[in-house]
C-alpha cells in the first residue's frame, strides 16, 4: 500500500537523481523575455515544446488559446478524474525579464543553468520556472505513487505576466468554465525568509502614477532668469513631499485601508521581517506609526517614488529645467479602492496649492488588492499539510507585499487562493544573478507532494470548503 510519505519520498529522489535540476535547465535555455518583442517564438516555444508535452506525460488534456490583446498564448491543462472530486487550480508564467546578460557575475549566464553555492542559476530560476516546475515534479509524483491525483486539476501557463499579465483576465473571462476550481494552489514570489515555509493568500495591489509639471518650453539661464522663472523640479519636489510624512506615513485617507482586521492582524502576530542574507538593513522608523513591521508590509499602504527626472542629470548646466517628471507606485491591500486613486491625489493636490502638477494612471494595467481570508478552512487545510511535511507550522501571509495577478482566480474566477512560494527575498528576482537555493527547490518539491497528496484524500474537497 503507497503512502503519503511514499510520494514525498518520490519527489525527493526526483531532485536527488538529478531530474529536476535536468527539467530546469531545459527551460531556462528558452529566452522568454516577454519584454523583448524578438523573443516571441521563445514564448510560443515555451508552451509548445516544453509544457505541451510535460501536462500530457501526466495525463492532461491540454489546449493553447489566444486573445486579441495578448502578444503571446496561453496553456490550459486540465486532467478530470470525478465529478464528486475537488478541482484545485494551479497557474504560473514561463516568461521573464530581461536577460541583462552583461551584468551577470563570471562564470553564470542567464540562460545557461549553473549549480554552485546551495543555489541554482539562471534567468527564471526564481520567478517563475522553478516554482512551476516544481509544482509539475510534485503532481507528477503523486500520480505516479498513488496511480491517480485524487482529485481533478486544471493549470494555467501564462507569458506575459513580467509585461502586465495582458489578456488574462479575457481568457479568464472566455474560459471560465474550463479554469473553474474549488481552490487555487499556486506557487510564486518569495517566502517570508529562505528557512521558513510560507503561505500567501493574495497580494497587494498595484498603482503606477505619472507627475509631471510642464512650466515652459525649453529651459532657460539660471542666472538672467533665477528668481523669475518658477522651478518645475522644486514644485514637483514639494508635491511629493506634501504625499508622505517624513517617515513615509500616508497623508491621504483614500490611500490607505483605514484599519487592519483582526483577523489580517492575528495571522501576523508571528510575523518579523527581518533582514535577509545579502539583503539591505530595514529601517525600523520607516512607514505607518502604530503598526508592526509585518503590518507594514502586509496589510498596509505603502508609496515610493521609483524614479525622477529634470534638466539633464547625467551632465547639468547652469539652466532652470522646463518640465519635471516623476514616476510613483501606491502598493494597497484590500480595504483601497484602485478607482479613487488618481481621483484622491488630484483632491489633495490641489487643495495644497500644486494644481500645475498634472498626474495620471503610468500605464493600463493596475493590479487590483485580493486577499482570502485567513479563517478560511481552505487556508487551514494547506497549512496543516504544509505543518505536517515540515514539522512545524508555516508563515501565513494574509497577502504578498508586491503585486499579482490574483484578482483574476480570487474575483473574476471567484475562488479562495492560497500560494505556496518556492524562493525566497534575496533571490536577485528581476535582477542580474537570479538564483533558487537548492534547500528550497528540495523542500518545495516534498511539501507540494505532500499538499497535493492531501488535497486527493477522502473528504478533501469538504474540509477546503469548511462543510465537513
Amino acid at each position: 500500500m503507497t503512502t503519503r510519505s511514499d510520494a514525498i519520498a518520490r519527489a525527493a529522489a526526483h531532485f536527488d537523481e538529478g531530474g529536476f535540476a535536468e527539467t530546469l535547465a531545459r527551460l531556462v535555455a528558452m529566452p522568454t523575455e516577454s519584454q523583448n518583442p524578438a523573443c516571441a517564438a521563445a514564448l510560443e516555444a515555451y508552451l509548445t515544446d516544453a509544457m505541451r508535452p510535460a501536462f500530457e506525460a501526466l495525463g492532461f488534456e491540454v489546449a493553447i488559446v489566444r486573445d486579441p490583446a495578448a502578444p503571446a498564448p496561453f496553456l490550459i491543462a486540465r486532467r478530470r478524474e470525478g465529478a464528486d472530486l475537488p478541482t484545485v487550480l494551479g497557474y504560473g508564467h514561463g516568461d521573464t525579464v530581461r536577460g541583462q546578460d552583461e551584468r551577470w557575475a563570471a562564470g553564470l549566464s542567464p540562460w545557461t543553468l549553473v549549480e554552485r553555492d546551495g543555489a541554482y542559476w539562471g534567468r527564471g530560476t526564481a520567478d517563475n520556472k522553478g516554482q512551476h516546475a516544481i509544482d509539475m515534479a510534485a503532481l507528477a509524483a503523486v500520480i505516479e505513487t498513488r496511480g491517480r491525483l485524487g482529485f481533478n486539476a486544471t493549470f494555467l501557463v501564462e507569458m506575459g505576466e513580467e509585461t502586465g499579465s495582458p489578456g488574462l483576465r479575457e481568457i479568464a473571462r472566455t474560459h471560465a468554465a474550463d479554469l473553474a476550481a474549488d481552490l487555487l494552489v499556486a506557487s510564486d514570489g518569495p517566502r517570508l525568509s529562505k528557512d521558513r515555509p510560507t503561505l500567501f493568500l493574495g497580494s497587494r495591489g498595484g498603482y503606477p502614477i505619472d507627475f509631471v509639471v510642464e512650466a515652459r518650453e525649453g529651459a532657460h539661464h539660471s542666472g538672467n532668469f533665477g528668481g523669475l522663472l518658477a522651478n518645475p523640479a522644486i514644485e514637483l519636489a514639494h508635491a511629493l513631499a506634501s504625499l508622505t510624512g517624513p517617515t513615509g506615513s500616508i497623508r491621504i485617507p483614500e490611500w490607505t485601508p483605514g484599519a487592519v482586521p483582526d483577523a489580517v492582524r492575528r495571522a501576523l502576530a508571528d510575523i518579523v521581517p527581518e533582514q535577509q542574507p545579502g539583503g539591505p538593513a530595514l529601517d525600523p522608523w520607516w512607514g505607518e506609526p502604530g503598526l508592526s513591521p509585518a503590518e507594514r508590509v502586509f496589510a498596509w499602504s505603502s508609496f515610493e517614488i521609483l524614479a525622477m527626472h529634470a534638466g539633464v542629470p547625467e551632465a547639468p548646466v547652469n539652466a532652470i529645467p522646463g518640465r519635471a517628471w516623476a514616476r510613483g507606485q501606491l502598493r494597497f491591500p484590500v480595504g483601497v479602492d484602485p478607482d479613487g486613486v488618481i481621483p484622491a491625489l488630484r483632491r489633495h493636490l490641489d487643495a495644497h496649492g500644486f494644481e500645475r502638477v498634472a498626474v495620471s494612471r503610468a500605464r493600463e494595467e493596475v493590479f487590483p488588492a485580493t486577499r482570502t481570508d485567513p479563517d478560511h478552512p481552505a487556508v487551514a487545510f494547506c497549512a496543516q499539510s504544509l505543518a505536517r511535511t515540515a514539522g512545524a507550522p508555516p508563515a501565513i501571509l494574509p497577502n504578498l507585499g508586491g503585486s499579482l495577478p490574483n484578482d483574476v482566480f480570487a474575483d473574476l474566477l471567484g475562488m479562495p487562493t492560497v500560494w505556496v512560494p518556492h524562493s525566497y527575498p534575496g533571490c536577485s528576482q528581476h535582477a542580474p544573478n537570479e538564483h533558487l537555493p537548492t534547500s528550497i527547490a528540495r523542500e518545495g518539491l516534498m511539501l507540494m507532494a505532500g499538499l497535493y497528496w492531501d488535497l486527493g484524500e477522502p473528504g478533501a474537497r469538504e474540509r477546503i470548503r469548511g462543510t465537513a
